[in-house]
């Protein structure tokens, strides 16, 4: 596969360009590609998760969209590991939830929310890819799944109840293998690489080619784009430094462990009566330094 035309990242065309509306077309395709469905954007919705923080230290990028059908869409690029993060997904779903139904409305009102993340670290433990999450109700005798009555099918315009629930979507970009097998594949290629190949025929990615070309920029989009890339250098150098401090730490505390363990069996030797030239052959080290760990017990 020949190298593609390297585009912006798609966290910061996220961030700064795919909430104007003339950029929707971007943002559709892509969706309309994983739920496998024409989705079409009717406005881009405003929470506390996805406002301009111009002060954001977190390596993260989302954005809730809402569809002709009602649906809620929250769309999350993470970039650094967090232990915690399918509880950020719960908690993103469910704030979305509360915050887009009326006080004193019936919750038959409450929105279908769609949660999609699109991770750049190793997320939980699995070797796929892409992972899709419904919520569905299995009989612990019988086994059969639990389904809307006729009555609730013809009210709700709905015929399962997954339907209702939220459901998730986690791309894991790093166990991508840049192998095309589908659509979808053409777009996670697109995330993984920064690039889109001629032969890419997936919706929305002639759009993301044309219009994420950083030469399309203006002055100030390439210069507030480069100023992101260089946080993201940052905390990327940061998390490095921690994780480094982390290593030295543990390794000094194993080595301290080493020495205690030691200390204690040289001394514990040497109470029952051990000679030094036993004590050092049986715990490889040298007899200078047995010596030196009961004189200084001694001493204690």
């Amino acid at each position: 596969m020949k190298k593609g035309k390297q585009l912006i990242r798609f966290d910061w065309a996220m961030k700064k360009l795919l909430r104007n509306k003339v950029n929707f077309d971007i943002l559709e395709g892509f969706l309309s590609e994983l739920l496998s469905q024409d989705i079409i954007i009717k406005k881009i919705l405003e929470s506390e998760g996805n406002k301009e923080d111009i002060d954001d230290k977190h390596n993260r990028v989302d954005i809730l969209v809402e569809n002709e059908s009602g649906e809620l869409i929250i769309i999350e690029i993470q970039n650094s590991k967090e232990y915690d993060y399918f509880h950020r997904i719960l908690y993103g779903t469910s704030k979305a939830i509360t915050e887009y139904i009326d006080e004193g409305e019936e919750y038959a009102k409450v929105k279908k929310v769609i949660s999609v993340t699109i991770a750049y670290f190793d997320l939980g433990q699995g070797k796929d890819y892409v992972y899709h999450g419904t919520t569905q109700f299995k009989g612990i005798h019988k086994g059969d799944t639990l389904n809307l009555a006729e009555r609730q099918i013809e009210i709700y315009d709905v015929d399962k109840i997954h339907a209702i629930y939220p459901e998730y979507w986690i791309i894991k970009v790093g166990k991508f293998n840049n192998i095309i097998q589908d659509k979808l594949d053409e777009w996670i290629y697109f995330l993984k690489n920064g690039e889109v190949q001629e032969e890419f025929s997936a919706k929305g990615l002639s759009e993301a080619k044309k219009k994420l070309d950083e030469i399309h920029l203006t002055d100030e989009e390439k210069a507030a784009y480069k100023k992101y890339l260089k946080r993201l250098r940052d905390i990327a150098s940061a998390e490095h430094t921690k994780m480094e401090d982390a290593k030295k730490l543990i390794k000094e505390g194993i080595d301290e462990g080493k020495e205690i363990k030691e200390r204690e069996a040289v001394i514990g030797f040497h109470k029952n009566g051990a000679s030094i030239e036993l004590i050092a052959s049986s715990l490889n080290i040298s007899k200078d330094k047995v010596k030196e760990i009961i004189e200084n017990n001694q001493e204690e």
